[in-house]
């Protein structure tokens, strides 16, 4: 058996104790130092100059190039890391004719764009443009595309007018007619144009109803006397009225004649209850 002995250790001067940490302390600076720089490289290295744009989309009224131009704007100089895509996107929106876009980083150097244009469901007021949410996206157009129907009411009811459009001119495509014109006047009273020339009258109250009444009872005579009539007012309890173009309509059946008898815009007609006695002189847009 070996005899123990005592382990001897090293006796350290202070100052050699004191240093280990000190190092150990140096280094930690050091990686620390580091560590950002080699982010802030890193970060330089991906924030290279945007110099290519990739536009899609279907386009009718914006163009690509005038995308581009707005894109390049839109960056202010600023890297493909570092720019905002949300204000690229909201200057491309701010396009005329342009419904919503989105923007995306291509790597290493450019950005993804695509844009969807709106799509014009009326004319609002003339010069405007309504789409099928009833937003009026231009106030002003110099040629609005042709076939559009034209929508008119007080301020702030242009989505109330289109719905309204919308859900007639559905029902009345089947027929073949269109309506070129829908209003709203400022007492509340609805009016609408074919394009055949006839005015169809509906009113204050009971729109729905009227309407239902005009494509159930009246639209037939419409289709087949449609160049003898001048309007259709729908504003009686339990009937309607036609008003001729010229005189009395000739060759009318049995059945135009129950409902239509040659007279004033809103004389009784055929033991119809008339709207009210101003209106058998003439007034529009009275509703019962």
């Amino acid at each position: 058996m070996r005899p123990w002995k005592r382990k001897r250790t090293r006796n350290r001067r202070p100052s050699e104790r004191a240093e280990r940490p000190a190092r150990r302390i140096t280094r930690r600076a050091i990686a620390a130092a580091a560590a950002p720089a080699a982010l802030l490289a890193g970060l330089w290295a991906l924030n290279q100059p945007i110099r290519t744009v990739t536009v899609t989309g279907r386009f009718q009224h914006v163009t690509p190039p005038q995308i581009e131009r707005t894109v390049a704007r839109a960056v202010h100089g600023s890297g493909l890391l570092m720019v905002s895509l949300t204000d690229v996107r909201r200057a491309v929106e701010a396009l005329p004719w342009v419904a919503s876009a989105g923007v995306q980083r291509a790597w290493p150097h450019g950005l993804d764009v695509w844009v969807r244009e709106q799509h014009a469901a009326a004319r609002w007021d003339g010069d405007g443009l309504v789409n099928s949410s009833g937003v009026l996206f231009l106030s002003h157009v110099n040629a609005p595309p042709p076939g559009l129907a034209r929508l008119t009411g007080p301020q702030g009811t242009q989505a109330e007018v289109t719905r309204r459009y919308l859900a007639m001119q559905k029902r009345l495509a089947p027929s073949g007619l269109a309506i070129t014109a829908l209003s709203l006047d400022a007492s509340g009273a609805w009016r609408f144009a074919l394009s055949d020339g006839i005015t169809v009258r509906l009113g204050r109250s009971q729109v729905e109803d009227r309407f239902d009444r005009f494509m159930s009872a009246a639209l037939g005579i419409v289709e087949r006397r449609a160049a003898a009539i001048s309007y259709v007012d729908m504003r009686y309890t339990n009937g309607f009225a036609i008003g001729w173009r010229e005189g009395n309509p000739q060759n009318a059946t049995a059945s135009e004649s129950r409902y239509t008898r040659p007279a004033g815009p809103s004389e009784r007609l055929g033991g119809l209850a008339a709207p009210d006695p101003g209106a058998r002189h003439g007034q529009e847009g009275y509703d019962a």
